[in-house]
């Protein structure tokens, strides 16, 4: 499915749709360039899930937050400081098995997520634009 977004409000909502569907221990893998909507989006997956969005900010410097008191803990990783060998010392099986939706912003750096993750891409197209797609293998 692709979605063409023009606003972060419309990103937002692109991200409440997609979390009525997740499940219990969903991971979701954020790509895109810096600044192309990927905490927006996990902004409207807390929405959809029941968190709080103005809980959520970019974990850059935290790596990983959990978002508690939703349908389901929605936990918000960034691994875009990481080395791939250094991703595999976090712990995400553990964190990807723990009933929770996870979202992972540069997933890139995991060298194995599981098979079965929701892929979203946003790119820009143009000024203000964004095109969001999404990808349940």
């Amino acid at each position: 499915m692709t979605i063409t977004s023009r606003s972060e409000a419309e990103t937002r909502a692109a991200a409440r749709q997609l979390a009525a569907d997740l499940r219990p221990d969903d991971v979701v893998l954020l790509s895109g360039d810096l600044g192309a909507g990927k905490t927006a989006f996990v902004k409207g997956l807390a929405e959809g899930l029941g968190v709080p969005p103005e809980d959520v900010s970019s974990p850059t410097f935290a790596l990983i937050q959990e978002h508690r008191g939703g349908r389901l803990t929605l936990y918000h990783i960034d691994l875009y400081r990481l080395e791939p060998r250094e991703v595999g010392d976090l712990g995400l099986e553990e964190i990807v098995s723990s009933g929770g939706v996870v979202a992972i912003e540069w997933p890139d750096r995991w060298l194995d997520p599981p098979s079965d993750s929701v892929r979203v891409d946003l790119r820009a197209t143009v000024e203000d634009e964004r095109e969001i797609t999404i990808a349940r293998k």
